[in-house]
């Protein structure tokens, strides 16, 4: 059972009807809690943390194996030079580490500053990006270029149309940030150097592969960036469900949890749920951040793009109820299952009429725009550095480092995105609570108001 430090309520004081519904709502926590063990020995969770284990063992053995080739083959290798290749990677991605730290440290103090600098920085970084790919002239870097300028485009539009619902979620944003956990900075600066430590690793491996350029490295490149992909996302709901934990007593209940046992908790019942959540969650939410765009851009113009976007509309409000990074906040303080976790939340949030207000949320928004920009300031810094010392692997370097940007950006601010998610779920369970203030509910009379 976690243990608990009484503290003021941040907005209001409770009354007696408050406390009683808090008191229960901490014995629910309880009994859901001793029920840990019984419930950790999901064969399902615990088949996706052996496998995240067992691709460990094996992609560090791959990477052993590819560094040693290639450093033995080096002599040989007028292409490849491995000092270069090192020196360039590995500087780029202690890059990311520190942007990463800065930007979740502005957004702390400052989110408004943050939140605006990031919509309109990211498009013009992404931008700067695909130029220098189009510079580094290989037929690659070009067609990279042409998805990275379209890509900026998108996002200047995006912002130009999300301009309206700005001055909302900074005061979510401000709402959500104002409790910073004890303890937390020390765990985001760890996990900010796994990232980096296992990123470094992983790049070692694509050096060694890029060495030989056979068809059968282009697999082993492959299979070491969705290592990457996955690890840094199992990285980031770790902290995710960690910290929402602990923002969701507080929020919920007024009281502070101690954030080393949470994160032991964690550790021991909830990294098979992360695990599988790791995957089907990103993978849940672009089919549905895909079908809300074709509801956007299809409009009512034609009659049969309105009733194709309302097909696929629909089926995105369904599939998005079983797997959504709301629910990992029921994953970490009721120790559900992701997909029971995020059917939960999504249940409660049309209960309480809710569901289009999370769905105009621009918090993850914000986030994979901090990644974007993180990214292409990486790419930027290691591309051109590349781009002088060694051309021909200057678009492998640009393309490399800007992922590891983007993913350790996404780990730095995801106690961002667990406090707004934790803000949010706190809400729907019980949206009368005094500790909440007046802006949800302003903010759902006024999309009311927009859509009559």
């Amino acid at each position: 059972m976690i243990t608990v430090d009484q503290t003021r309520a941040p907005h209001h004081s409770l009354s007696s009807s408050n406390k009683d519904q808090m008191q229960i709502q901490m014995q629910e926590i309880d009994r859901t809690q001793a029920e840990m063990p019984r419930k950790g020995s999901n064969f399902i969770n615990k088949l996706f943390l052996s496998l995240f284990y067992t691709h460990l063992v094996l992609i560090t053995a791959l990477v052993i194996f590819l560094t040693l080739r290639a450093t033995l083959s080096s002599s040989h290798n007028h292409r490849f030079h491995p000092k270069q290749w090192c020196l360039v990677v590995l500087s780029s991605t202690a890059l990311s580490g520190i942007m990463g730290f800065s930007y979740q440290a502005l957004t702390g103090l400052n989110p408004s500053t943050a939140f605006k600098t990031t919509f309109w920085l990211s498009p013009l970084l992404t931008c700067a990006f695909g130029v220098l790919l189009v510079l580094i002239g290989t037929p690659a870097s070009l067609a990279a270029s042409i998805i990275t300028l379209i890509c900026s485009i998108l996002q200047s539009l995006y912002a130009c149309w999300a301009n309206p619902r700005f001055k909302h979620a900074i005061k979510i944003l401000t709402v959500s940030l104002a409790y910073y956990p004890p303890k937390v900075k020390p765990a985001i600066i760890l996990s900010i150097v796994v990232s980096i430590v296992y990123s470094s690793l992983l790049m070692l491996g694509i050096g060694g592969a890029t060495a030989t350029g056979t068809k059968i490295n282009l697999l082993f490149i492959f299979l070491i960036l969705a290592s990457l992909t996955w690890t840094t996302q199992i990285i980031k709901n770790t902290m995710q469900v960690m910290v929402s934990h602990v923002k969701y007593m507080q929020f919920a209940c007024g009281i502070e949890v101690d954030f080393k046992t949470v994160a032991k908790i964690t550790g021991r019942y909830s990294m098979g749920s992360i695990c599988m959540g790791s995957i089907l969650v990103p993978v849940i939410t672009v089919i549905w951040g895909w079908a809300r765009a074709v509801s956007l851009v299809s409009g009512d113009v034609d009659e049969f793009m309105f009733s194709c976007a309302s097909c696929c509309s629909g089926a995105a409000s369904r599939i998005v109820a079983y797997g959504n990074r709301w629910g990992f906040v029921h994953v970490g303080v009721y120790n559900k299952g992701i997909v029971r976790a995020s059917m939960d939340t999504w249940e409660m949030f049309t209960r309480n009429g809710i569901e289009e207000l999370v769905n105009c949320d621009l918090t993850s928004s914000f986030c994979f725009l901090c990644g974007v920009a993180t990214g292409s300031v990486c790419g930027l810094v290691g591309g051109t550095w590349a781009l002088f010392i060694h051309r021909s692997y200057a678009t492998e370097v640009s393309i490399y480092v800007f992922l590891i940007g983007y993913f350790t950006n996404r780990v730095a601010m995801s106690w961002v995105q667990a406090s707004v998610t934790a803000y949010y779920v706190a809400y729907a369970e019980n949206p009368e609570s005094q500790q909440f203030d007046n802006t949800i509910p302003a903010y759902l009379r006024e999309l009311q108001r927009s859509q009559v």
